[in-house]
């Protein structure tokens, strides 16, 4: 599954569904699955680890009207990465990547939070 690595708080933020949009200053074209990797820096837990699934429906420039969704105000070069059916999972170690990554995870065979 392809996983993207966040820094806190806004990897909880995403888990949680309180942001839907992450925002990056580089755009891709894949679309659907993604794992949610919480940073190891800056320390806040659960860092370095996996903690949601969902799935990423669009990637285009950030508009003004993202802000409240993204968590963050617009800047230069802001792309938004749109994200949907977000779940939290059992958390579990990932080694994080720079980009877009592949992790072994298999979404029916891990247990769903609540």
């Amino acid at each position: 599954m392809k996983a993207l690595s966040i820094k806190q708080p806004w990897a909880n933020m995403i888990a949680t569904g309180v942001k839907t949009i992450e925002t990056r200053t580089w755009c891709t074209e894949y679309r659907g699955p993604l794992l949610i990797v919480s940073s190891k820096t800056p320390r806040i837990e659960p860092a370095g680890y996996a903690i949601a699934v969902g799935k990423l429906i669009d990637c285009r420039p950030m508009k003004k009207e993202d802000e409240e969704d993204a968590g963050c105000r617009i800047y230069p070069n802001a792309y938004a990465w749109v994200l949907t059916n977000i779940k939290k999972i059992k958390p579990f170690p990932v080694r994080g990547k720079l980009g877009l990554y592949d992790v072994d995870f298999v979404v029916e065979k891990s247990p769903l939070i609540p």
